[in-house]
């Protein structure tokens, strides 16, 4: 009787949390709080916060970093994690284990990052705003399955795998870019240090240590390596994330180090980090009479036309190609109406979008016009998804 009330109170929240749409509702509130809280008395307050710095360790072994970039370079290393982890699931186990399997989403996915990177970069060509190109290549998978959820409920298993498989490879290119492209000068001492750190947690995995600790210690090593060679921090939660023990089979698998991690953070990834991400980075003054010179800058034009249009050429265009040419099939129940609405989702940017704006500009003005841009983008994207989903499901209705 018990364990009936039990499941009755606790099964609907365990739901509600597994549930991508409800992570991208929380992630969307707290973006919507950050924006009041940035418009409103408190905002004095709240940037003090946000700049205040926090000293951890002693003397010359100490990092000394507002909480703005705890949160960007510390707190997003675990959602990088999430994300290598995933990545590594996905290639021995899931979606990109068979390269004729997924030569559909990866070459749509990278279709996804070139178009809408060309477009950004013809509006801030010979400008100093041309940083910013990478900032329109980034699907927030999050809102995207969320709104796939909600508004495509008799979509087809496939469409959504496709999205997923998509996000998926479209994260593993961010990183890269970021990797290569928006790192400061670079440390060459403290860089080595951290390819020793990450060979030792590849040969740590390769001779079957079974202790978790040993992982989470040599994460944190590389992470401060990361962070002290000039290469962005995140990134050593990718090289965490693949180093992880994941087994040789689907059993093993299953009491793997990799398993047991990505199920104890995921949820605190999607539920914490994020949420405290949005409320850190959304914060934007918003003045009602300057909108319209904003979104007439090429800063606005280029993230705004690369999310809402270029997404769709670069996705839909590659895909329709390679299936054209029978170079790849559509997955089973998929039409291309499924896939064009797919899309349309893949153009909400959102978190990667806004990470990789904090990483391109310095300047205030210039990184609240980017935040803006990505804002509305999504926005649209969203909106113009539902729509298309909502149509596809009158039409199988009929």
């Amino acid at each position: 009787m018990k364990n009936k009330i039990k499941n009755k109170i606790f099964n609907p929240f365990l739901h509600f949390f597994k549930n991508e749409s409800s992570s991208g509702l929380i992630l969307l509130s707290f973006a919507i709080i950050a924006i009041i809280i940035a418009n409103s008395s408190f905002a004095t307050t709240y940037n003090n916060i946000l700049h205040t710095y926090i000293t951890i360790g002693y003397k010359e072994f100490s990092l000394s970093m507002s909480v703005l970039h705890w949160i960007n370079d510390g707190l997003m290393a675990i959602f990088f994690l999430v994300v290598g982890m995933e990545i590594k699931q996905e290639v021995v186990f899931g979606e990109l284990q068979s390269f004729k399997k997924t030569i559909l989403p990866i070459s749509a996915a990278i279709g996804g990052m070139i178009v809408p990177a060309i477009i950004y970069a013809l509006f801030n060509y010979n400008k100093p705003t041309i940083s910013g190109w990478g900032i329109p290549m980034a699907t927030d998978i999050a809102f995207a399955i969320g709104i796939l959820s909600l508004v495509g409920r008799k979509a087809p298993k496939g469409i959504i795998i496709f999205l997923t498989a998509l996000a998926i490879v479209d994260d593993l290119g961010a990183i890269i870019v970021i990797a290569i492209f928006y790192t400061s000068q670079i440390s060459w001492i403290a860089l080595i240090i951290g390819l020793i750190v990450f060979t030792c947690l590849i040969l740590a995995n390769r001779f079957k240590v079974k202790y978790t600790s040993v992982f989470i210690i040599g994460g944190i090593f590389l992470w401060v390596c990361l962070l002290k060679s000039g290469i962005h921090a995140t990134i050593a939660g990718v090289l965490l994330g693949i180093s992880l023990p994941v087994g040789k089979n689907i059993h093993e698998f299953k009491s793997s180090i990799l398993y047991r991690l990505e199920h104890a953070l995921t949820p605190l990834s999607s539920f914490v980090i994020m949420p405290i991400f949005a409320l850190a980075n959304s914060g934007i003054t918003i003045d009602i009479n300057s909108i319209g010179a904003i979104i007439l800058t090429p800063v606005s034009f280029g993230i705004i036309f690369g999310l809402v249009i270029g997404k769709q050429i670069g996705i839909f265009g590659v895909s329709y190609i390679l299936v054209k040419l029978k170079v790849a099939k559509l997955p089973s129940q998929v039409t291309k109406r499924h896939l064009y609405g797919a899309s349309v989702l893949a153009g909400i940017g959102f978190t990667m979008s806004l990470f990789v704006s904090s990483l391109s500009f310095a300047d205030e003005t210039v990184l609240t016009t980017a935040k803006i841009s990505i804002m509305i983008a999504s926005i649209v994207s969203a909106i113009l998804g539902t729509i298309i989903f909502k149509l596809i499901k009158l039409k199988s209705e009929k």
